[in-house]
Parts: C-alpha cells; structure tokens; sequence
C-alpha cells in the first residue's frame, strides 16, 4: 500500500451532494471516525453554516446522541420532526427545533467509516417516507464504497480540522441578458425585501428594507442584521433565524426599531439562504407579547461597542444552547465517573477543545478525575500537585481565580516549557467551587492560539458555576454511595458455606443510579446433613431498608431447621414488635437431602422456579403468606415438593423479572426459558447468564439478589447421597413454556 497521505473530505463531495438531492432532504452531515479515538468528527456540512454545528464537530461514540447509537449499533435510525426531544434530549437542547433526521452509518464487512445524517423540514410527516430512505441507503452505500476504496489505496479520508461547508445553489428565474430583473422586482413590491447566506450574512437589500431599517444599504450589504443594528442583537431574533435554518419553515417576529416604529418580519428558508420581507406594522397588542422590548441607548452602546470590538462569543444563541445542554446533561450525572465522561465528551465539544482536565480537591492537594487530548505523562504530572504549590491549577484554585493563556508564549511565560510538554498553544484554566468553598478546577486547552475575549470568559464562566455545583453534588454522592454499599455488603454473607451434596452460586447487583440501598438479600444455612436457603426483599431503598434486612437475616438464622412456615412466622413477628413499618417479602426453602425432597414457605414473595434433571423448568406454586411486618398474628402454609439429584431450585428477588408495564406472568415465563436455556451449565454460569439478561431501564437496574441450589451428582450421574433416598419427578408446580 501506497505511504501518500490521506486524502481531505472534499472527494466525497458529489457523492455526499448526490444523496442530499436525491432524498429531497434540505442539509446534512458527514461524520468520519477518527484514526485515533473513538469518535465520530464532522467531515462536511450542507444546509448549515459550519458556526451552528458546534455540538455535532466532534461526537465520542459512547454519547447520548443518535448519530452515535447509530454508529455503535450499525443500524439505521430516524427520527420525526417531534421524536428528537424524547429520545435524545441532550441533542435536542443543542437544536430545539422541529426537523426529521436520519442517521445512517457507513460501513464495510465490520469497519466503521462513519455516519451519514441527512435533515428534513419540520413540516416532515412523523413516519419516513419510503422513497426518501432508499435514496439515503443507496447514497450511504456509494460513501461506504468510496471510503473503502480509498483506505484499500492507502489514502484514506481523513477530515479536515473544521468541516468542509458545501454549498448549495438555486436555480435562477430571471434571464441571463437581464441579471437586474429580480431587482428590480423586488424594488417594486411594498415594503422591503433583504437576502440573506446560510451564514446570516445580507446578501441582497431594498432601498425600501434599508430605509424601514433605518440603515444604508451599504453598511447592511456583507453583514450580520443583529451586528449593525443594534435594537436587534437580542438573541430571539437571531433564534429566529436558526429556527428558519433548522426547520426550513417560514418564521416571523414583530420588533421596535426605537424609538417607537414597530415592524414585521418574516424570514422565508432556502437552499442556498434566506429571504426576508420588511414593512411597518401597529404596536402589538399587550398580550401575547411579539418580541423583547427595545434597549436603551445606553445598552445599545454596549452592544455596538462589543460587537466592534470583536468581544462577543462565537455565536451568542449557540451558547446558550451550549449551556443549556450541559445544565440538562450535568442535571442528570450522578456519580464523579457521569462528571467525568461528560468533561470528556459535550463539554469539549460544545467548546471545541483539543485538550480538557478535570482535577479536584482531596485534602490539600489536586487528584486528577479524568482528561482527554493530554499525555498520560502530562496528566500525570498534574496529579497531587500540592495547593500551597507554584502550578496554575494550584494557584487557580487557591486563589480562586480563572487563568487564561492565549499564546504559548503566555503559557511558557508562567511555566519555562510548558507549550512543548503539553502540547498546547493557549489554555483556559477554571476554578471550581461550591458553597464557597474550592472543590476543584477543569483546564481547558487548544492546539492553536486561542483569544479569550470578555464573551468567551463569561462563556467559561458559566461553565464553571454548572460543572462546580455538579461536582460537589456528584463527590457528596459517591462518598455516600460508597459508605452505604459497604454496609450492605457487610449485612450479605461475605461466601457461600460449601454443603456436601449441593452445588451453589448466589450473585448480588446493586441499582447503580441514585443513592439508594435495596433491602434484597440471599443466604445459605447449613443445617446437619441438610440446608436452608432464603431470599427476600425489605420494601424501599434507603439505609433503614438495609438495616432491616440484616435483622431479616438474623431472625431466618435465629430459627432455622424449623417448619418454614415457623421459620416465617417468627420472623413475622420480630418485625412487627420492632415497629419499622418497613414490610418484607421472603422465601425460605428446607432442602432434606435424605429424603430428596423441600419444604417451602413464602411470605408475599415471587415464586421460586425448578430445573429437573433434564433441564426442563417448573415455576412452582408455593401456597402464599402476608408481607412480613404487616399482620403479628399472621400464619404461614408450608408446600413440599421432590427434588431429585441434578435438580435445582432458582430463588430471586423482583429485579431479575420485573419490568414497568409488562405482566409478572410473561415476565415469569421470560425467566423460565432464559433459565431452559443454560439450564446444562454450571450453577454459577447460570447465575451470570440469568443477572446479565436482568430487566435494565433508562434510569438504571434495579437491586437483584439471586440464589441457585443444585442438588449435585457424581460425574457419572449418579447422586451425591448424605443419606439414602429415592429420586422422584417434580411435582406441585406450574409447569413453564
């Protein structure tokens, strides 16, 4: 293969062209994998100015955005114009617009090349249409062959350090020896009339839109509206112009040119811009209000002076949707490991980062949480600095202070190399605090120089304050988390006891999202020649809950070799005289090895399940108790069944079955065949199987406590006997499948 180097997106172009057309889409992009991460970057944009793309520049795969899923799942996924904020809410804070979007990935045999995201108006139906999704798969196909080819030539594509803006062209009514016509038609209409590019640029102005706007045509021409007038650098009416952009429908918004003309404008989208029309209208009525008031003369002056000066941020809506989307994706981070990936994820994508380092406070140094874009040797560098120590971060901390270098000569001006090791040309160093009090800093570098002007800081800024408050509640949270799972922990038998006879596998899966402490527990209890198992599940999730379920624990023990149902009766009782108004439900089971057979009692527990020696499975139909903790009088049935060597019998708490909105007894039924299914393997492959497949939600697991007891047998299949006994077929059950 050929060492020439790679080839820039702009080949794909025709082809990327091809497909926008033939869909009837009006943009899209064309997202690559990176060579050296896992991550998708923007090759080329069409529909779109390349400054309203921030969020979409650079996607980790494991992001929470569909062109991600779509390349992790090589599967196609669409959405109607109203699906974005359901399914994917973190993209649809950075776009809060209607549009219909396809996400397609790029593939050949198991090599991922990318994604193609191909956008529709918002007045798309819901459900795609057929024809559009063809186009899309033949187009995605031909990309996927194109960038096989390459990469096989050994010039792959390789996108370029911004995306390529392709542009787009109408056709032309007017004729070619009259170029002026459309202007002078446009001149003859009432009001005014002004064009603008995808880049919101006045491509086109009406002496009549000049003179409504109160603007010579030639300070209009070649810039932005909201730039040169300052009564409309609000953002609402930029948004307007995203909105048009996004959905390509008509927009309109009523202004007040100051001191006291109001005027209508309506925005038209196009392929290549934007039309809008101008003419004077009455005050709007009191309700519902049409726009923002007008500003001052003193505010304008400040917004013309920052706007001259070059101050502002990149694009003033797009930050706002920047922070809207970090508030939204740090409002649901929990743990420091949630803080950390989205560190490394939106929020160097929202400020298109090269390099971001998270560190905190731990005593009275800084413990790096995470990078990315940095040497593991530099970040390591950073790690337990000292506070009273000369670093940056020590002193932004300390100090509580945000840095900014611009230059690489700023950087080695504060630190003799600091450019070279780090391979950074301007960094934005941010301290973190909370309740006034310094929880950490995030550091964030580029690869070039980088002016951080008054708009940029305040951007940084932001920042800082959401990811602060994130942190601190995020550090709160797995101190806690950890202190509370401990005392779980110790409450679970720390190992199974070994049983002559029996073969047994138990596992133990905390829910993973909130601070929550499940009450689910399992124990083994050898008995003389004999053993007891039990599971059960005290109601709630907190550390009363998991206190309780070790006095649980310790009642089973206290009485076990009993009838079950003394064993739940008793048990019943100690916790109504304890009065913690927490109820439990738990299944006890009495294995007699002598007489191959169980004793079974359960107390509002699900039922447990049976696998005989030939692998078929039986939910059993345990006669059932009260919830212990409710009824001190209560009483409690116990049932006895066979149980043959190279049976077994499967006890769970509800998080290994049930699921919202699906009945218990499909959920069962799941249950039986997925235990049918490894019915053969060992006791412990079975109880990883079985937790793998367990019921997950958007919001996490549930707490699952599981308990397998096998009834084992010599390698020739003859049974492990403690005493003598004949083998029997299962019965007292509901036979599963």
């Amino acid at each position: 293969m050929s060492d020439s180097p790679a080839r820039g997106p702009e080949i794909l172009v025709p082809a990327f062209n091809q497909v926008i057309e033939e869909s009837g889409a009006h943009g899209g992009l064309l997202m690559l994998l990176s060579p050296n991460e896992a991550m998708l970057r923007m090759a080329l944009v069409s529909g779109f100015p390349v400054k309203f793309t921030g969020p979409w520049k650079r996607i980790w795969l494991n992001a929470d955005f569909a062109i991600a899923r779509a390349a992790r799942e090589r599967r196609q996924i669409w959405m109607g114009p109203d699906e974005r904020a359901t399914d994917y809410p973190e993209s649809a804070v950075a776009a809060p617009y209607p549009y219909a979007v396809a996400d397609t990935p790029l593939f050949t045999g198991d090599r991922l090349w990318g994604v193609l995201n191909i956008l529709w108006p918002g007045s798309h139906p819901a459900e795609p249409v057929p024809a559009e999704l063809a186009a899309v798969d033949a187009g995605a196909l031909r990309l996927s062959e194109l960038l096989n080819r390459y990469a096989q030539e050994g010039r792959p594509v390789r996108p370029l350090p911004e995306p390529l803006a392709v542009p787009r062209q109408e056709t032309s009514g007017h004729a070619e020896e009259d170029p002026h016509a459309g202007a002078r038609f446009a001149e003859r209409l009432p009001g005014g009339s002004l064009a603008m590019n995808l880049e919101g640029e006045v491509t086109f102005v009406t002496r009549g839109a000049a003179e409504l706007l109160g603007c010579p045509v030639t300070d209009l021409l070649g810039a932005l509206p909201w730039d040169v007038l300052p009564w409309l650098s609000d953002p609402v009416y930029e948004d307007g112009y995203r909105r048009a952009l996004f959905t390509r429908e008509p927009t309109s918004f009523t202004v007040l040119r100051p001191p006291d003309r109001w005027l209508s404008v309506n925005l038209f989208p196009g392929i290549s811009g934007i039309s809008a029309r101008v003419w004077e209208t009455a005050p709007p009525d009191e309700n519902p209000r049409s726009g923002p008031p007008g500003r001052t003369a003193e505010a304008e002056a400040r917004v013309a002076e920052a706007t001259q000066a070059g101050d502002e941020a990149p694009t003033r809506v797009g930050s706002v949707y920047h922070l809207m989307h970090l508030s939204l994706v740090l409002g649901e981070a929990i743990g420091v490991r949630d803080i950390v990936t989205i560190v490394r994820n939106p929020v160097m994508s929202a400020f298109e980062a090269d390099a971001i380092v998270l560190l905190t406070v731990e005593g009275d140094r800084l413990r790096l949480l995470g990078h990315r874009g940095l040497t593991d040797e530099f970040a390591e560098e950073l790690d337990h600095h000292p506070l009273d120590g000369g670093s940056a971060a020590a002193r932004c901390v300390r100090d509580q202070q945000a840095l900014f270098f611009s230059t690489p000569e700023e950087l080695d001006r504060d630190r003799p190399g600091w450019s070279a090791t780090s391979g950074l040309a301007a960094c934005a160093l941010l301290p973190l605090s909370a309740s006034g009090r310094p929880v950490g800093c995030v550091g964030v570098g580029y690869r070039e120089p980088y002016p951080f002007g008054s708009g940029h800081r305040t951007l940084f800024t932001s920042l800082s304050g959401l990811l602060a408050q994130s942190l601190d509640r995020a550090l709160l949270y797995d101190t806690q988390h950890q202190l509370a799972h401990r005392l779980q922990e110790l409450l679970l038998p720390r190992e199974l006891p070994e049983i002559p006879g029996v073969e047994v596998a138990a596992r133990y899966r905390a829910a993973t999202r909130g601070l929550d402490v499940g009450g689910d527990f399992y124990d083994l209890i050898p008995l003389d020649g004999h053993c007891a198992a039990a599971v059960g599940d005290v109601q709630g999730h907190n550390m009363t809950a998991a206190a309780l379920m070790g006095e649980v624990r310790a009642a089973v023990h206290a009485t076990a070799g009993t009838d079950p149902g003394d064993v739940l009766m008793r048990s019943n009782r100690l916790l109504t005289d304890l009065g913690v108004e927490l109820f439990t439900s738990c299944l006890y089971v009495y294995v007699d090895f002598t007489s191959h057979r169980a004793r079974l009692a359960t107390a509002g527990h699900l039922p447990p399940l049976m696998v005989d020696p030939e692998g078929e499975v039986t939910i059993l139909d345990v006669t059932p108790g009260p919830l212990l903790g409710i009824d001190p009088t209560a009483r409690y049935t116990s049932t006895e069944i066979p149980l043959p060597p190279g049976s077994a019998l499967l006890l769970y708490t509800d998080g290994l079955v049930e699921r919202p909105g699906v009945d218990i007894g499909d959920s069962l039924a799941e249950l039986a065949d997925r235990l049918r299914a490894v019915a053969h393997e060992s006791p412990g492959a079975i109880a990883d199987a079985l937790l793998d497949e367990a019921p997950r939600t958007r919001v996490g697991p549930d707490d699952v406590a599981l308990l397998l007891v096998r009834c084992a047998t010599t390698p020739n299949g003859r049974p492990i006997r403690s005493g003598g006994g004949p083998t029997g077929d299962p019965t007292g059950g509901q036979r599963a499948g």
